[in-house]
């Protein structure tokens, strides 16, 4: 049966260019910098690590006491008094002093001390690359969530440009009904298919509604409002594109792996220290006592004032000979954690380096997918308008039509979603490679809408 069909080019046009990445942006949206530079003045988990750091270089600051020298100020005081009566003689005296002493000691040779100070300024350099692994990872949730928030925009803006070509194609189909040129069949294929998109529009609702209160907690406001990707979108190859370069960057940057060879530098440290317990210790030491004493009563000894300044310089020597063999033990404990902290590091070289290159071809794959989507909606565009064509002159049906425009807006979703997993699969292939800085965050920006 001949079908009668007058499309309304004006309506899908204007549905499809809403659906495009043209679509007008609030002025009050934000770039992913932006809202990078707000979650790191809000984000308790970053805050929290920063906090860490700050008390981590405090630590260390404090292992410089063991080298410098110690130094102490004392006053005393005291009083007291004597009345003793007896048949041959009664005696009322009493006697007052007061003394003040200043000591200085300064460690001349204490290897466990030296130890420990390069244990702490090692702790300050585990702490330096903590942090930069909560940056990093700051990174990456601002941006998936980013991202996120424009792919659930981008996929209920699809959803409502199909949802308004499906109302055409019904509000079509009743009218060829209605004039006997096509069966109820159509209505109901179509009538189905636009309750099917309803659903979809409101879960689409629903799944903006969260991934957007997702970012608002990150970034600490209350309206988050991402600015889209500008028109055209060119996804820039990946650079170097061997991904054992990529490994070979994860070697040297990776703040796990800096943290790991710090802890084996502890270790060995520690070995240090136990070992120290069989070394000697040197220490001088300065001190000077000035005391005044007092002594008079009514009855007694004659009453007199004594004074008296002393300074003392010395050397003091100490020898460890025998601990009941705890320093021993102690060196074997040391040495079996020196062998698990080297282990711990080479089982995270290889996991890094597998995890790089899984990032690697992550990317390379997501990138050789936007490729093949874009060919894909332009073959489902092809196809769309040759459905309707052939719906106009009667070689094809209703449903064809209907799954055409279901197949290019699945499509067009499709595509936007994996340019998103390509841009934040970059900057996670860079977090893999322990190289991902705020600075990456500029060549994204630049691609966002003005």
């Amino acid at each position: 049966m001949h079908r009668l069909f007058t499309p309304r080019l004006p309506v899908l046009t204007m549905a499809l260019a809403v659906a495009g990445f043209g679509a007008a942006v609030p002025a009050s949206a934000q770039s992913l910098q932006d809202l990078y530079t707000a979650a790191r003045g809000y984000d308790a988990s970053y805050q929290s690590a920063k906090s860490l750091f700050e008390a981590n270089l405090a630590k260390a600051e404090q292992a410089k006491a063991l080298l410098l020298p110690s130094a102490n100020f004392a006053l005393g005081a005291s009083g007291s008094s004597q009345d003793v009566n007896s048949p041959a003689r009664s005696t009322d005296w009493g006697y007052k002093g007061q003394s003040a002493e200043i000591s200085v000691t300064q460690p001349l040779y204490r290897p466990a001390n030296k130890a420990n100070y390069e244990k702490g300024m090692r702790g300050a350099e585990a702490a330096k690359a903590q942090l930069l692994a909560s940056e990093q990872d700051l990174i990456v949730r601002v941006s998936q969530a980013y991202f996120d928030v424009l792919a659930s925009t981008d996929s209920l803006t699809f959803v409502k440009a199909q949802k308004a070509a499906v109302a055409e194609q019904l509000a079509s189909a009743k009218r060829n009904f209605e004039v006997g040129t096509s069966t109820i069949t159509d209505t109901r294929e179509a009538q189905a298919r636009f309750d099917l998109v309803v659903a979809q529009e409101l879960a689409a609702e629903n799944d903006l509604r969260v991934k957007t209160i997702a970012l608002n907690q990150l970034v600490g406001m209350s309206n988050a409002s991402p600015k889209p990707l500008a028109a055209p979108v060119v996804l820039a190859p990946l650079e170097p594109a061997n991904p054992e370069a990529w490994v070979q960057q994860s070697e040297g940057q990776h703040p796990a792996l800096a943290q790991l060879k710090i802890a084996l530098e502890v270790a060995q440290l520690d070995t240090a220290i136990a070992e120290a317990g069989h070394k000697p210790t040197l220490d001088v030491s300065g001190k000077y006592t000035a005391s005044n004493a007092q002594n008079g009563g009514s009855s007694g000894p004659a009453a007199f004032d004594t004074r008296s300044n002393v300074a003392t310089v010395g050397l003091s020597f100490n020898l460890p000979l025998f601990a009941g063999f705890a320093t021993q033990n102690r060196i074997k404990e040391t040495l079996a954690l020196e062998d698990k902290a080297r282990t711990d590091l080479e089982a995270s070289r290889r996991t890094i380096a597998q995890a790089t290159r899984t990032a690697f071809f992550g990317v390379q794959s997501g990138q050789a997918q936007v490729k093949a989507l874009e060919a894909a909606e332009a073959s489902s565009q092809s196809a769309l308008e040759a459905n309707k064509l052939g719906y106009q002159v009667g070689v094809r049906i209703n449903i064809d039509v209907l799954n055409s425009q279901s197949q290019l807006f699945s499509t067009k979703a499709s595509l936007s979603k994996a340019r998103y997993d390509v841009l934040v699969g970059g900057l996670k292939l860079k977090q893999a490679a322990g190289t991902l800085k705020a600075d990456d965050l500029a060549p994204i920006n630049s691609q966002l809408v003005p």
